[in-house]
């Protein structure tokens, strides 16, 4: 006998160390059907589960479950990615507790720590995906650098070299002062911080008193500006063009160009130029060939390019000693305040720097050609659409991809260098070393660019070096492409575009067919989850309270396209009762001796009822299957949850309950089997979402079952078992029923009264139904006695279904007056709510300054309120009417 409380934490454990030591998760137990691949989007190997993760890998989870019962042979590859610079914080924190530097160290000592602390450490967030339900296949679990994937990465960047796809230049990149090294655009946080726009008078040489002026936040760089830009068709500044104005402090002679970056509508219209310090600069610079003045060194003091007594300082000190230099020369025009965004680098916390260095770079453009093209042509898509205007606007602008990272963690860089400088890019030292051998005539001493590859870099590949590649695998062959990629939008730009280029080129196919955007999770009111607002809602203490059934089901219901999820551990609350609801349904159906009937025969039922509640379980599994197959993961949970709640336990059960326990014997074998029969097909169609209690639920009911749930077939079932009659009468009576109710409840009739239920124009099939449902409508909906009424009388509430219209007397149990005065008082209190819901919506500063999600949830709430009232607004017209 199942226990009266389903107790998660005793249940999900057992479950999962079977289904992964059985190998239930494995690929290629289904070696005739069809290949079904996702890859895991690999989180850090530093990481610990978040609420993005959980949605992400519940997603992906429900479809490999969903298409594994389809008869798919379903991969769900797993791994993680080594995350340079995260990880070597992580140790590099560990070792200042002993007094120790990586240097102290030095790299290959350095490296080994990094292994071992990964060893020991490094796969906390794996045993959190299991806590999830992930039913990833772990017997191929893959590591970023392991030495299959390590393999992939050097024949990568080889062949892209001697393609002439990798190079190495001199360009602007996310500098962190603090780390010493590249960062991606990714791992550049901004901020939103009140600072100053200095206004600076540049004399005009030759020109005595003539002066241009430009603004700056950064006054510090503009010992290195060496031109001044305005508008070419700006008419202030039109006889300055090809002039020279002299740059105050260096007194270095700098053109006035022209260039429609400039804005004649923002500040003075003319911009300074420092091509080695602004990523826009650098490009007018490229355009108008200006010399690249860097005053920075790697730590973001002041370098030897600029005045003696400004060298050394601090990128601070400098701008404050240098404004003051500026207004002691007469040069300082202005200060105004400045609300801006300034870089942080997330990992650091220190401002990002854009800086000239030498770096190694990918030809994106060349690469993002083809990747654009698939895109194009529909051999990849997008869901949901709109992503992929996001997906052309970058892939169409995309700038050299910085590849190179001066850290000591990650793929080094397979690059060596000669006595001269020459460069040899090989597999391996020994090739290198040949490569040399035959340039300089001679053997030569080379040594080995130190800096690693952009984790990206190696991301990129994950669709195939998972599998195998570069060896050509008979996995390669059976999975790739792969089926769809489930991700987050905010990375589109690093990942997915990258990985798009990467399978186009190497593979000559794209790498997956669909990129599923899912939305980001929220707090219960809109509001980005962040550290500094203590919003943070921890997925583990979720699972922890409630169960990873509850969790996984609230994630999936909110998991609409183009919608934020707003999560509470109020609503994973609602979702374990959702799950209790379930649980206590099983139990109920034990104790009345519901249980699997092998030879039972749907098709053969004779019972209205059960011939009904057959319709519907086949109904909701087509709603299912079409909402996750088309990702509308919200509309599978929706027609699950409506079935299994409403349908089956509120109604079926309730209606089964004479028959179960009443003498016919023949209907109440009937109704025992089909009851059972549904029950079996409810736990296969939610196992995808639900996969703890469902396989509990299904070993329990069907003791002596050879195949777990989770490898049992998704129930398809003949559509002629709907029986169009059946779903009339008895959607009928469950329309007719809740009619009734919703008038007891917004009339406040007490429970305990029973009321006649009086019809009127009620036609013969309907006055049948009547008359064949008469218990069932007199115990769910608490009436007295059915008769047919020739008028109304006053103190009546009237409601229609179909063509009859009942009659329900209340001047007995209600003060129909006090009532309907009541009910105006709330209609009265929601209007009070919708006008100031409409007044805050329509309040132009609240608009622009409110945060998107906040907006939208005002909407909603005002919307809410709206639909609350229309009802109220019903209930009245009814009383009125009554009266």
């Amino acid at each position: 006998m199942l226990d009266k409380t389903y107790r998660p934490g005793e249940v999900e454990g057992r479950h999962y160390a079977r289904w992964e030591a059985d190998g239930a998760f494995a690929c290629g137990q289904r070696p005739d059907g069809a290949p079904y691949t996702i890859v895991i989007p690999p989180p850090n190997v530093t990481g610990s589960l978040h609420m993005g993760h959980a949605l992400n890998n519940t997603l992906q989870d429900i479809l490999i479950r969903y298409h594994r019962m389809r008869g798919r042979d379903a991969l769900w590859q797993p791994g993680t990615d080594h995350a340079g610079i995260a990880t070597q914080m992580v140790v590099e924190r560990q070792m200042e507790k002993e007094g120790l530097t990586r240097h102290d160290l030095g790299r290959d000592a350095f490296i080994e720590r990094v292994w071992r602390w990964k060893d020991e450490s490094g796969g906390t967030i794996t045993g959190q995906l299991r806590r999830l339900g992930a039913s990833c296949d772990w017997s191929r679990e893959r590591f970023t650098m392991d030495d299959g994937l390590s393999a992939a990465v050097r024949k990568v960047f080889v062949d892209l070299y001697k393609q002439g796809l990798i190079y190495r230049d001199q360009r602007l990149v996310n500098w962190d002062p603090l780390l010493h090294t590249a960062i991606s655009d990714l791992e550049v946080e901004q901020r939103e911080v009140q600072g100053h726009m200095w206004y600076f008078k540049y004399p005009v040489e030759g020109r005595p008193g003539t002066f241009v002026t430009v603004g700056t936040t950064r006054p510090e760089t503009m010992l290195g500006d060496t031109a001044v830009a305005v508008h070419p068709d700006d008419d202030r500044y039109k006889d300055l063009v090809g002039a020279t104005c002299i740059l105050p402090i260096q007194d270095r002679p700098i053109p006035i160009i022209a260039d429609e970056y400039a804005d004649p509508e923002k500040g003075t219209g003319a911009v300074k130029i420092t091509p080695a310090h602004d990523f826009n600069d650098f490009e007018v610079g490229r355009r108008h060939d200006l010399e690249m003045v860097n005053v920075l060194d790697r730590d973001a003091r002041m370098n030897d390019n600029v005045p003696d007594h400004y060298r050394g300082l601090d990128r601070y000190e400098c701008r404050d000693a240098l404004v003051k230099e500026m207004e002691g020369l007469g040069l300082l025009e202005r200060i105004d305040d400045n609300l801006m965004m300034v870089p942080y680098g997330d990992r650091s916390g220190v401002v990002i720097e854009p800086w000239l260095t030498d770096q190694w770079f990918v030809d994106a453009a060349t690469l993002a050609k083809p990747a654009i093209e698939a895109v194009e042509q529909g051999r990849t898509v997008f869901v949901p659409k709109h992503w992929e205007n996001t997906y052309y606007e970058w892939m169409r602008n995309i700038q050299p991809w910085c590849i190179s990272r001066q850290i000591w963690w990650g793929h080094q860089i397979p690059a060596w260098y000669g006595p001269d400088g020459t460069v040899f890019v090989e597999h391996t030292e020994e090739e290198a070393a040949a490569a040399a051998e035959r340039h300089y005539g001679e053997a030569a001493v080379l040594s080995r660019d130190g800096d690693v590859l952009d984790t990206w870099f190696s991301s990129a590949l994950w669709p195939f070096s998972t599998l195998g590649w570069p060896e050509k695998t008979a996995e390669v062959a059976r999975y790739y492409p792969t089926d769809v990629l489930v991700t987050a939008f905010d990375i589109i730009f690093f990942w997915v575009a990258r990985m798009m280029m990467m399978g186009l080129h190497f593979m000559g196919e794209v790498p997956f067919h669909t990129v599923y955007i899912h939305a980001l999770v929220r707090d219960e009111r809109g509001q980005k989850m962040s550290k500094s607002k203590g919003n943070i809602i921890d997925p583990l203490e979720l699972i922890d309270g409630y169960g990873a059934d509850a969790l996984r089901f609230t994630l999936t219901a909110f998991a609409a396209q183009g919608r934020d999820v707003k999560l509470s551990a109020g609503r994973v609350e609602g979702y374990r009762n959702f799950c209790t609801k379930l649980w206590n349904a099983a139990r109920y159906c034990e104790i009345n001796e519901c249980r699997p009937d092998p030879g039972f025969d749907p098709a053969a039922c004779r019972l209205t009822l059960n011939r009904w509640i057959v319709g519907k379980v086949l109904e909701a599994g087509e709603r299912a299957a079409k909402g996750i197959e088309s990702y509308r993961f919200n509309e599978a949970a929706a027609a699950l949850y409506q079935f299994t709640w409403g349908t089956f336990c509120d109604w079926h059960l309730e209606f089964a309950r004479p028959l179960l326990q009443g003498d016919d014997a023949a209907a109440r074998d009937e109704t025992r089997a089909a009851t059972a029969w549904v029950l079996d097909r409810l736990l296969a169609l939610l196992h995808p979402i639900m996969p703890f209690i469902t396989e509990e639920l299904w070993e329990h009911m069907g003791e002596g079952r050879e195949t777990p749930l989770i490898a049992a077939s998704w129930p398809v079932l003949d559509p002629a078992l709907i029986d169009p009659a059946a779903e009339s009468e008895m959607d009928w009576v469950v329309r007719l029923i809740s009619e009734v109710r919703a008038v007891r409840s917004e009339m406040n009739v007490p429970p305990s009264a029973h009321i006649p239920l009086l019809h009127r124009d009620a036609s013969a099939e309907t006055r049948a139904r009547l008359d064949r449902h008469r218990d069932a409508i007199a115990s769910l909906a608490r009436i007295s006695h059915v008769e047919p009424a020739d008028d109304v009388t006053r103190g009546a509430v009237q409601v229609v279904v179909d063509e009859a219209t009942y009659i329900l007397p209340l001047a007995d149990v209600i003060d129909v007056s006090a009532e309907k005065a009541r009910l105006e008082k709330e209609i009265a209190k929601l209007d009070g709510e919708i006008a100031r819901f409409d007044k805050k919506l329509a309040n132009r500063g609240f608009l622009e300054k409110a945060p998107p999600e906040v907006v939208e949830t005002e909407r909603e709430r005002r919307d809410e309120a709206a639909h609350a009232r229309a009802k109220l607004d019903d209930a009245v017209e009814r009383l009125s009417a009554a009266l």
